[in-house]
């Protein structure tokens, strides 16, 4: 029987930059801390210079003829391209795709509840998928479940668009629905330039019965 293969646990070797003695090229081109070029010298010299200013000698170019380096302060270099990866990050939000799910016989409560959700996911920047899950002959209703969905999208028009509207898929009928993009300059009544204050959404008003039934269900069930 072969031996089984040993998993090497030794933590990965991190490449070093190529600064001050580790740069091994004989001659260099380089470029002094406030941006002058001082010239093609030899590598010694470079370091020499560096030295002086208590500054490193970072290597920025290699395949260059000569190499190319600078005089730099590089701790400081790297903790500023650090800082700017992290808010490079912070801004990129990477889309996602929530769903939340429901019956077409949702009551008021739920249909509430769903209704937050998908505001949360909305103002975080993804995109919701608002599913309508139909059991046994539920199927049959497909046009209440459409109704439901176009409900939804309505008390959610001011914080999303529809990118898809209701279609069946299935045994569920989906509806996709993605952030709204904010109207800038936004003028209120007063004409005045002032952005309008925004209207919250009541999902409780003007609705009509707490639950939503079909009339034909009961001969259909």
């Amino acid at each position: 029987m072969p031996p089984r293969p040993r998993f090497d646990r030794r933590a990965p070797v991190r490449e070093l930059p190529n600064i001050n003695e580790r740069i091994s090229y004989p001659n260099l081109r380089v470029v002094d801390a406030d941006g002058s070029q001082l010239g093609v010298i030899t590598r010694e010299a470079a370091l020499e210079v560096a030295k002086e200013r208590e500054l490193d000698l970072v290597l920025v170019s290699e395949k260059a003829d000569p190499p190319v380096c600078r005089i730099m302060d590089y701790g400081k270099y790297k903790f500023e391209q650090e800082k700017k990866a992290k808010e490079a990050k912070k801004k990129s939000h990477q889309t996602e795709v929530k769903e939340v799910k429901m019956r077409y016989k949702i009551d008021q409560h739920d249909y509430d509840v769903r209704i937050g959700q998908a505001v949360r996911f909305l103002k975080a920047g993804d995109k919701v998928k608002c599913t309508v899950i139909f059991r046994g002959r539920e199927i049959q209703h497909t046009a209440l479940a459409e109704v439901l969905l176009m409900r939804m999208a309505k008390d959610l028009e001011e914080s999303a668009d529809i990118q898809q509207p209701p279609k069946r898929e299935g045994r569920n009928m989906i509806m996709f629905l993605s952030p709204r993009k904010q109207a800038a300059g936004k003028v209120s009544g007063d004409g005045k330039g002032k952005p309008a204050e925004p209207r919250s959404i009541d999902t409780k008003a003007s609705k009509e019965p707490r639950v939503i039934k079909d009339s034909s269900a009961a001969s259909a069930d």
